[in-house]
């Protein structure tokens, strides 16, 4: 996804598994994160750590006449990336294998900057925004998307859940990154001296009504998530087993016919 003297390994791995939650994540949220992301034809866009493609996929989709050059460090995801944009037959789309923190691009090369659920891992967000200011023409645009696991709210009410999620957030930290980061996009887009920073709160909301986003986020995304920490906080003591299970046993409950969940995504744009 990412490298540099200041970041460490991706707390979520790179599994068969935790491809296919990034896979339904994006598929299950792609309306909603993408919503009034559009670029005009021949102009050039960078994505920053495409990972397996899963955001590329609606990107290039929704913009069939822009040319994306999306960049990852991990070769396994750049190889699945490449095989979804294959598949989908698309051909406005680039990879390549470079790092964030030293890239190959010279000063304004791209007319528009993406970057999805990256800054969170990253232990200097700040210095990234300014690296990618860099490539940015004079007039073009970053969109960044970030969650915020502080948002999450649930019904039935559990301790044991609550802990769960807050393991997901000290380890994330441990990891020198920011699991919180969604709510800190204005500032932090204002102090690279981006300008007109504006950000919209993307609120998930799901009940018994909406059996896809049970699956597709509560289920796939979400507690896929949790779950997959779970050898990192055992072998860290932050919870027993018991405890942990618990709590993704009561996770699982907010999907019942009486549950709801709820998460927020802050999705930001500026100028440079």
């Amino acid at each position: 996804m990412y490298s540099n003297s200041n970041s460490q390994n991706y707390i979520h791995g790179y599994s068969r598994i935790e491809q296919s939650r990034l896979t339904d994540q994006a598929q299950t949220l792609s309306d909603i994160l993408h919503e009034g992301t559009r670029y005009c034809e021949n102009e050039s866009i960078l994505e920053v750590g495409c990972g397996v493609g899963a955001q590329t996929l609606h990107l290039a989709q929704n913009s069939p006449a822009a040319r994306f050059t999306c960049i990852d460090i991990s070769t396994d995801s750049l190889n699945e990336a490449q095989q979804k944009i294959k598949v989908a037959g698309m051909k406005n789309v680039t990879f390549l294998k470079t790092d964030l923190f030293d890239p190959i691009f010279p000063p304004h090369s791209f007319d528009h900057i993406f970057v999805c659920f990256v800054l969170e891992h990253l232990s200097s967000p700040e210095t990234a925004l300014d690296h990618l200011k860099n490539l940015l023409k004079p007039g073009g645009s970053i969109t960044v998307i970030e969650g915020d696991h502080g948002s999450t709210f649930f019904s039935p009410q559990s301790t044991y859940a609550s802990k769960t999620i807050q393991c997901l957030i000290e380890l994330q930290a441990r990891y020198r990154g920011d699991s919180l980061i969604g709510r800190k996009l204005y500032p932090l887009l204002h102090s690279a001296g981006f300008t007109e920073p504006s950000v919209t709160p993307k609120m998930i909301y799901v009940d018994a009504n909406t059996p896809s986003m049970i699956e597709g986020f509560t289920k796939n995304t979400f507690i896929s998530m949790v779950a997959g920490i779970k050898p990192q906080v055992l072998a860290s003591q932050m919870m027993s087993e018991q405890d942990f299970d618990r709590g993704l046993d009561d996770l699982l409950k907010t999907t019942a016919q009486d549950g709801t969940f709820c998460y927020t995504f802050f999705k930001a744009t500026a100028i440079k």
